[in-house]
């Protein structure tokens, strides 16, 4: 059985715009709930898919940080290329982390990381996670077990430099946080049982931001996007934005 390959997706509405990034082993599913949302609100939003990502966990594992960064550059340059001139940034997991490390790279209207990880003190949940995500996507490929097995096995074997560079792009980003200044809205899930939930009130505490602000869901897991309370965390970042001083 083929597995549909998702695409990244423009949903064009007015003038402002939303760069919005997924999180480890997903892709634009994660963010097209809040995509939609901000549409019928009037903001423009874009999604990518890192490379690796959105297909076999084989591609996965040969690449990197260092190309998902190139990624998300060639995503706030698309934005710009299309004439929009003010993006905020929104990612989840791994893209909250991109989404800190854009905006204190570039110049972006602000930054909101949804259940992003600031310790690599969860290797184990991760590899575990990729674990579970590589299974999955073969028994949607319609393999058997032994020979998912195999593969699964294959993969664990040889994903060890991929983590070890997430690792340290998470490190980099931990350490730059204080270099923004830019509107913060931190989002965090009580229910998180994917990283260390400490992380929301590091990056809370150690952003320059003046206009900054936090908020636990209590009832929501990791993926909180799609979780339970998502129509709330639309909203809550839909005011946020309105919060902000746009130009237009």
């Amino acid at each position: 059985m083929k597995v549909i390959q998702p695409k990244p997706f423009t949903f064009e509405a007015g003038p402002r715009a939303v760069l919005l990034l997924h999180g480890f082993t997903g892709h634009t599913a994660d963010v097209r709930i809040l995509g939609r949302f901000l549409q019928k609100k009037g903001y423009t939003s874009h999604a990518p898919i890192y490379r690796g990502h959105g297909v076999p966990p084989e591609e996965l594992i040969k690449t990197g940080p260092e190309q998902w960064w190139e990624d998300v550059l060639s995503a706030y340059k698309h934005l710009k290329d299309l004439g929009y001139e003010e993006i905020a940034v929104c990612g989840l997991s791994l893209g909250g982390v991109l989404s800190l490390k854009l905006a204190y790279s570039t110049n972006v209207k602000a930054v909101i990381p949804m259940c992003a990880p600031m310790f690599f003190d969860n290797e184990k949940q991760l590899t575990s996670g990729f674990q579970f995500f590589s299974k999955e996507y073969k028994q949607l490929e319609g393999k058997d077990e032994e020979t998912i097995e195999e593969e699964v096995q294959y993969l664990m074997d040889n994903s060890s430099e991929m983590f070890t560079n997430l690792g340290k792009l998470i490190k980099e980003v931990q350490g730059n946080v204080d270099t923004i200044y830019t509107p913060t809205f931190v989002v965090q899930a009580k229910l998180d049982k994917m990283i260390n939930p400490e992380s929301a009130t590091y990056i809370y505490e150690n952003v320059e931001a003046e206009h900054k602000t936090i908020k636990w869901y209590e009832e929501s897991g990791h993926v909180i996007t799609i979780d339970k309370e998502k129509e709330q965390l639309n909203e809550d970042i839909y005011q946020f934005l309105e919060s902000l001083e746009w130009e237009q």
